[in-house]
């Protein structure tokens, strides 16, 4: 269905391809899993075989890609519309109409659909992805994680013979992405779609692949083999992964299923030993709150109401977070996560209730003087990058927070090597992008920073790296508030999280507790080894050693 002839991509001004000699064949009824650290060449290599690379992105294409026996050199996107259906890593730059159905039934227009088959498949797809109640919404009001379904929606109304999905799961919410996910092994195994899906949060979905690709490396030819095959040897694994190595299990398990099967040696070496617990400063207890008793609080909500449009997005929120906490917002997409960190860089007014963030009444306070006090990467990162060149930017960066040059180019290299000083920010990675919001954010160091799923696009490796720097600000007394639907993220760094639903707290407490009481945002490690309370593959390779 799609095969590579020794493809080679060099982008104008580079000097060297971004992808180099791919040879490739994906049979029909086939999803393959493009895999590798970011900055790699993924986005490259999905992107040729919806012919956006070279038609769209420029640079030149050696070598030959064909999609149902078409040539993707002599057929541009259009062309290749009824075959391919592209979801990208935005799912904003995907989106042409205002409205969820219009949205839905857009490509089929274009297409020349008959209208009762338009109907029945946009009810299909409503119902698929569980968007039937917002399909009235105006686009632009949804959450991030409501706009990625839509996006994936509106290729499935198509029937494409073959769907390329650039981090499909990526903004979405565990059980969301266990929905969509499930649409995808229908279709491959019913129907016969071919599906080329590259994805950083392999926890996910490397169960569910026929074969794997991976990218190690900028420029190198791939390595194509079985899931086990390559996770045996990828730079990028899922914690099941680096617990099966850690293990000595062999075949490596993909599954957290095939784990709990091989995990009752590894249980009984753990058993006498016990999971460090949190040094978490105690947020939760009101009535040390200014009384000296404990760290000072950065942030307080209480009673917090918000409303957008008619809708109330928050309703009774109480919420405290101290120096030195690292607090993770979880919950369903729409649950209020975003609304809530915008609220406190004074984004929005509240409808009822108060909020102080350093003291300082977010929305009556100037942009200028809010910004000494809080810092927000947001889920876009591009709403923050206004430069021509991400040297440009990080210059900027240091002028404004009064920090020594180059400092924030440091952070952006410490975060992920490798992204290019002359580069346009719209034409990095997504991954790559968010690496420099991030640190055009922590080069000014703000007593409180606020992220809003950070780890999109990041590789493992840059996560950690992440993790690292964060638990440093944390150590030095910022206080840290992330929304993330990254259940690995909030069991590595998280103190404490909180747990909206339908703009209310239905949990709050100490993460392992919160996080282990949830099948939903349990991480893969506390699934395979309960009814332990380990959370990562760190804390049992430090146990290990302690008892060896």
């Amino acid at each position: 269905m799609i095969r590579f002839e020794d493809v080679t991509v060099t982008y104008e001004g580079a000097t060297e391809p971004a992808v180099r000699g791919v040879g490739l064949d994906i049979p029909e009824g086939e999803l393959c899993l493009v895999v590798g650290p970011s900055g790699v060449g993924k986005s490259t290599l999905l992107g040729a075989v919806s012919g956006l690379v070279p038609h769209f992105t420029g640079g030149l294409l050696r070598g030959r890609v064909t999609v149902a026996g078409r040539d993707t050199r002599t057929h541009r996107p259009r062309e290749l519309a009824d075959v391919v259906g592209t979801v990208g890593q935005d799912p904003l730059s995907h989106f042409v109409t205002d409205t969820v159905e219009d949205e839905l039934a857009y490509g089929m227009e274009s297409l020349g659909v008959a209208p009762d088959t338009m109907r029945r498949r946009v009810e299909e797809t409503l119902d698929l992805l569980g968007l039937a109640e917002l399909r009235d919404r105006p686009i632009a009001s949804l959450s991030g994680g409501q706009q990625q379904r839509v996006a994936i929606g509106s290729v499935l109304t198509v029937h494409p013979k073959v769907l390329v999905l650039d981090e499909p799961t990526s903004a979405l919410d565990p059980g969301a992405a266990e929905e969509v996910l499930a649409v995808l092994q229908r279709l491959v195994h019913d129907l016969g779609t071919t599906v080329l899906m590259a994805e950083h949060r392999l926890e996910r979905v490397v169960q569910y692949a026929d074969q794997v690709v991976l990218l190690s490396a900028p420029g190198e030819p791939p390595v194509v083999g079985t899931p086990a095959e390559m996770m045996a040897v990828s730079p990028v694994h899922p914690p099941v992964v680096g617990l099966g190595r850690l293990a000595g299990w062999s075949p490596l398990p993909l599954s957290v299923r095939d784990a709990r099967r091989r995990a009752g040696a590894l249980r009984e070496r753990l058993a006498a030993c016990t999971p460090p617990a949190a040094a978490a400063v105690d947020a939760t207890d009101p009535s040390s709150a200014g009384s000296g008793n404990g760290p000072e609080p950065l942030v307080r909500a209480e009673r917090l109401a918000v409303r957008r449009g008619r809708a109330e997005v928050l309703r009774g929120v109480d919420l405290t977070v101290r120096a030195g906490e690292t607090v993770a917002l979880m919950g369903r997409n729409g649950a209020g996560k975003s609304t809530l960190l915008s609220t406190l860089v004074g984004l929005h007014a509240p409808a009822a209730g108060t909020v102080e963030v350093g003291g300082a009444v977010p929305h009556r306070t100037r942009p200028a003087a809010l910004v000494r006090r809080v810092g927000l990467v947001p889920q876009e990162p591009r709403d923050l990058l206004y430069a021509d060149t991400v040297a440009a930017e990080c210059t900027a960066a240091d002028r404004d927070a009064g920090a020594a040059p180059g400092s924030c180019r440091a952070l952006v290299a410490g975060l992920l090597p490798g992204v290019p000083d002359d580069a346009h920010p719209r034409d990095l990675s997504e991954g790559q992008r968010l690496a420099l919001a991030l640190a055009v954010v922590l080069t000014a160091r703000p007593p409180v920073l606020l992220l809003d799923e950070p780890t999109r696009g990041l590789d493992y490796a840059a996560k950690s790296r992440l993790v690292a720097h964060l638990r440093g600000l944390a150590a030095a007394g910022h206080a840290i508030v992330l929304a993330t639907h990254d259940v690995e993220l909030a069991a590595d760094l998280a103190d404490r999280v909180v747990i909206l639903a339908d703009g209310e707290v239905v949990a709050d407490g100490p993460a392992a507790e919160v996080v282990l009481s949830s099948p939903a945002f349990a991480p893969q490690v506390a699934k395979i080894l309960a009814p332990a309370p380990w959370l990562t593959v760190g804390q049992v390779a430090r146990a290990l050693e302690a008892v060896s």
